[in-house]
């Protein structure tokens, strides 16, 4: 009996496994459509299961749309700043041309999630250097997060990239 349910639970979990690697593969076949209007998106609240698992397929194979499927993110992770108010000497983001869209970045201090800068829109092979915190902060180290939006045409934002950096401000 035991042996039996073992097996059963085995069976289902695979299926639950095969089903997601087919809604990962839709999503990836679909990388060359346009950008849907809002009401189009995929909904968050979809849980995969065996009942439910054809009918996410088909309705994210059925979207004429493709979100980014990945981001090349070249940046410095330490931005040192000779104090609050004057650019980083070293602070440098940069959207490479192998990425498939324009993006922007927030940085957001860590402990209180306050944004102390907000960047401009960074087209595919462009960078940013010399920045200038919106914010001025007192010396000291500061544990951030620059969170990137890649967006479309009309700057509407597809999907997000989080990376952690240091800032230091000298004083």
């Amino acid at each position: 009996m035991k042996s039996s349910l073992t097996k059963a639970v085995i069976v289902v979990g695979s299926l639950v496994i095969v089903a997601l690697v087919g809604v990962i593969v839709a999503l990836v076949l679909n990388l060359n459509r346009s950008t849907p209007p809002e009401e189009e998106l995929p909904q968050r609240s979809y849980v995969v299961d065996d009942e439910n698992a054809q009918e996410v397929m088909d309705q994210i194979t059925a979207a004429p749309f493709a979100l980014p499927q990945y981001y090349d993110v070249r940046m410095s992770t330490v931005w040192d700043f000779p104090d609050g108010a004057s650019p980083s000497s070293n602070a440098y983001v940069e959207n490479v041309t192998e990425n498939s869209n324009d993006v922007y970045f927030d940085v957001e201090l860590s402990d209180t999630g306050e944004i102390v800068y907000e960047s401009p829109v960074i087209p595919l092979g462009k960078h940013l250097q010399n920045i200038k915190l919106d914010k001025d902060l007192d010396p000291g180290h500061y544990d951030g997060v620059v969170i990137y939006h890649l967006v479309d045409e009309q700057q509407k934002t597809l999907s997000t990239v989080r990376m952690a950096i240091e800032i230091n401000i000298a004083g």
